[in-house]
């Protein structure tokens, strides 16, 4: 076979294997760019849904009976509103990165009259005043708590974990909060009191940071420019002729 032959025919399989990997490419990222715009939609109606929740009337706290079917979803950032007392057990200190700076939010116990036990964020202390707790009625009657359910946090915070021995919390577990204090049964989730539950100064309610992280638009469209540059190979690899090797 001539040598022009040969390398005619080599330049032809390795031009026709390229073009089935570019074909590939191009349903895969196009693939990718459609399940970031099914992903947008579906993060969209999340904000929203939340948007809603955090403007309604409080409803009351779920109980026991409910625990199991707390979700994201359904409950994440409900406003809820039960009455009770605080426990006379210390408050935990978790840390907390918020507009006033570093600091720690407040996590106290709190026995509803309906018979079950919820971590409240009380609010942000700073750094500097971690000891400050200048309105609590530790044992007090007929205190009301209005404010956003939370799911809870496990485990910790990036590349750290809880050290409750330490006493160095990064996440606002519910449950290993209360295995530390021996609260025994708590909600899996906490609330946020508001800033009429805890208007201040220290500890401050009501700081709750609301967002969502939201640019799946940037990355469909990432993915949909690749899917479309590797289609335009594909176009490029077919119309360059059947008989010139790639090296031409």
């Amino acid at each position: 076979m001539p040598v022009d032959a040969g390398a005619r025919k080599g330049g032809g399989f390795a031009r026709f294997f390229f073009v089935v990997a570019l074909c590939l490419f191009t349903l895969v990222f196009a693939g990718l760019g459609i399940w970031q715009i099914e992903r947008r939609s579906w993060k969209l109606d999340l904000i929203a849904r939340v948007e809603a929740r955090i403007h309604a009337e409080p409803v009351a706290a779920p109980g026991p009976d409910a625990w199991s079917g707390i979700g994201v979803a359904t409950d994440e950032y409900r406003r809820v509103a039960f009455r009770g007392r605080y426990l006379d057990v210390p408050a935990t200190l978790t840390l907390a990165v918020t507009e006033r700076g570093p600091g720690f939010w407040v996590m106290a116990p709190f026995r509803s009259d309906a018979g079950f036990t919820v971590l409240v964020n009380r609010g942000f202390v700073p750094e500097g005043r971690r000891g400050a707790d200048e309105r609590r009625a530790t044992g007090a009657a007929n205190t009301q708590v209005v404010g956003l359910l939370r799911l809870s946090e496990s485990g910790g915070g990036f590349l750290r974990s809880n050290d409750p021995v330490a006493g160095r919390w990064y996440s606002r577990d519910t449950a290993a909060i209360a295995s530390a204090r021996g609260l025994g049964e708590v909600a899996p989730y906490f609330v946020d009191a508001d800033t009429a539950t805890e208007p201040g100064p220290l500890p401050q309610g009501g700081m709750t940071q609301v967002s969502f992280r939201n640019t799946h638009l940037v990355y469909a469209l990432t993915w949909f420019c690749l899917a479309l540059m590797s289609a335009g190979a594909v176009i490029f690899l077919i119309r360059r002729g059947s008989g010139a090797p790639l090296g031409d």
